[in-house]
């Protein structure tokens, strides 16, 4: 018999990452006779910890410098207790758990916890006034409601030129609608001067898209929203720019200057060229976008420095950054992007996007240290986005509550406390059409573009979004709403899945769910930090609770599987999602799910 929980304060006195320097006590419950803790640092050697055997357990006590750790337990006659399937110390399982130590000082900011993301394409929001003057290689949709030019050209290659004009005054239009959902953070993707639609090929760092607007329209847009509670994200890509940018100027648009044109530009060292001009360096080989050199001094500087990028938005009051592919960022960027943002602004926040384990990535052979206090707060939950697609259209819980208690486990609390949980981004399905299922393998983007959910799975689909957001809206973390999604928006690969927001028709019944979702989010602290603690997982039924450090909290319980469930529970409780009452116990039937608190 062995007992071993990382996740119960009996047996680590420390839930999740932990402080360097701060004791940590180990027990393992177990009947054997000798009991050795195996700890080891990532890249080190491994140490071997005797625990002392105590009245039916062995214990030992340590503290850890910063880094990451990896750890199991050796018993009689060479039996390894390694990680279970159910996340539990498990005999003869050759897994070690993990341990993150992070540095004194690490600190997340608190305006994210608790809140609400919600995330904008810029071009496809809002537009409030008519654009004039494109330039002739950009197309303006003159119908807001048409379908994005998804096809490639008579060179068959997708340039992504066409804009639809949504713009900062269009954003600031719909403040208030924003309010009403329960957002008090706004992600913009990128809105610096650039070629295409989207914006990552970044034409000049220091002018936003004379497209979305002024500098003042910009300024206005963050005064506004302030006003309003609302602070304001941008995307930060650093590890390219656009070929047609003021930096590598392959077109000659900006004048005489660039690395492309001019072998001796400022810039030239900025990028890595095979064969100059033609051949150079690009990420993942579109040349569109050619890489930059992370390392130049020159180039860092640009970004980090007193009067670099990131210093001058962040002037202009916005209140953090997302690091684009932050994966293929050089460590030393990263710590760098940080000092920068943080001298400025302590408060401001850095997003990475990771779709892995951020904390215990490695990216080009190199192990990642994002929450090891020197480089991000956060960032884009993809391993617990994929478990919850998972859970809503199988039933089957096993990945959720694994894939929980993994990132409950593996990140410091204020980290835990302040991802960014997605379901649907720029990048992926939308979340309703994930949610249908429908095959897609093999189509075109034309037939992908007709492709909607039929009525005859309409309500099926429908429960399964409100599985998958009451979990995003109500586990730890951030909720990000990608716009349009709480309208029931639908679309696949890009930029289908970048559709215009579909004002006037929106669907009232899905947009009234995400109004609700949010106003619990707002009106129950618990959600800005309470623990999370799995109560059942099993034949289809997840049963969590969020508890205050007095105790107090919710419960929530759905059930995706064939059979109901009873949950009992003491005195009464209101479901807060209709306010019906309860004493003792609830029977969950199928197909449905409740948010139980005492009130």
């Amino acid at each position: 018999m062995v007992y071993y929980n990382p996740l119960d304060l009996f047996c680590k006195s420390r839930i999740g990452g932990v402080c360097e320097t701060e004791e940590i006590t180990f027990r393992v419950k177990t009947d054997s006779q000798t009991c050795q803790m195996v700890v080891i640092k990532d890249g080190e050697t491994e140490s071997l910890i005797e625990m002392q055997k105590k009245d039916g357990f062995f214990e030992t006590s340590l503290s850890f410098n910063v880094g990451l750790y990896f750890y199991f337990f050796n018993l009689d006659n060479g039996v390894i207790v390694g990680k279970g399937q159910n996340y539990l110390g498990e005999e003869n399982v050759n897994n070690p758990f993990q341990l993150t130590s992070y540095k004194k000082g690490y600190r997340t900011p608190s305006f994210i916890k608790g809140g609400l993301i919600y995330q904008i394409f810029p071009d496809r929001f809002c537009r409030k006034e008519k654009q004039k003057n494109l330039p002739p290689y950009k197309v303006l949709h003159e119908n807001w409601n048409e379908l994005p030019v998804f096809e490639p050209n008579e060179n068959g290659k997708i340039i992504n030129n066409d804009f639809f004009g949504g713009d900062f005054k269009g954003i600031t239009s719909k403040l208030n609608y924003i309010k009403s959902l329960g957002a008090n953070v706004i992600y913009l993707n990128p809105i610096f001067k650039a070629y295409s639609n989207h914006r990552y090929d970044t034409g000049n760092y220091m002018q936003v898209d004379e497209l979305l607007g002024t500098e003042k329209d910009f300024e206005t847009l963050i005064k506004k929203a302030n006003e309003k509670g609302i602070k304001i994200i941008l995307d930060g890509v650093f590890n390219h720019t656009g070929d047609d940018s003021i930096y590598f100027n392959k077109y000659g648009r900006y004048g005489l200057d660039g690395a492309y044109i001019n072998p001796n530009s400022k810039y030239k060292h900025w990028f890595k060229f095979i064969n100059y001009p033609n051949e150079y360096e690009s990420w993942w080989g579109i040349t569109t976008l050619p890489a930059v050199n992370k390392n130049n001094k020159d180039y860092v500087n640009y970004i980090c420095g007193k009067n670099g990028v990131l210093k001058k938005w962040l002037g202009k009051g916005v209140s953090g950054y997302r690091l684009d592919v932050v994966d293929e960022l050089p460590e030393s960027l990263v710590k760098q992007i940080r000092k920068s943002v943080k001298s400025t602004n302590k408060n401001a926040i850095i997003i990475g996007e990771v779709w892995e384990d951020a904390t215990n990535k490695i990216a080009y052979g190199v192990r990642r240290k994002y929450f090891q206090g020197a480089e991000l707060d956060s960032v884009m939950n993809y391993p617990l986005k994929n478990a919850i697609i998972n859970y809503a259209t199988t039933g089957d819980e096993k990945l959720l509550s694994y894939t929980v208690k993994e990132q409950i486990d593996h990140h410091p609390k204020m980290v835990l406390d302040s991802l960014m949980n997605i379901l649907s981004t720029h990048d992926t399905f939308r979340i309703i059409s994930a949610l249908a299922c429908l095959n897609v393998n093999g189509k075109t983007k034309k037939e992908l573009s007709t492709l909607t959910i039929p009525s005859s799975i309409k309500k099926e689909v429908e429960f399964r979004l409100k599985v998958a957001t009451l979990l995003q809206y109500t586990l730890y973390g951030v909720p990000s709403l990608y716009y349009g999604d709480e309208v029931g928006m639908q679309g696949y690969t890009d930029p289908l899945n970048r559709q215009t927001y579909p004002w006037g028709s929106e669907d009232k019944e899905i947009l009234n769910w995400y109004k609700k979702l949010g106003a619990l989010r707002k009106k129950y602290r618990i959600f800005k930090d309470g623990e999370v603690n799995e109560i059942y997982a099993k034949n289809g039924v997840y049963v969590f609770s969020r508890k205050n450090r007095y105790g107090k909290g919710i419960i929530v319980a759905i059930n995706c599987g064939k059979e109901s469930k009873e949950i009992r529970f003491n005195g009464q409780l209101t479901n807060l999602l209709n306010n019906k009452k309860y004493t003792s116990k609830i029977v969950l039937n199928k197909n449905n799910l409740v948010v139980l608190a005492k009130i």
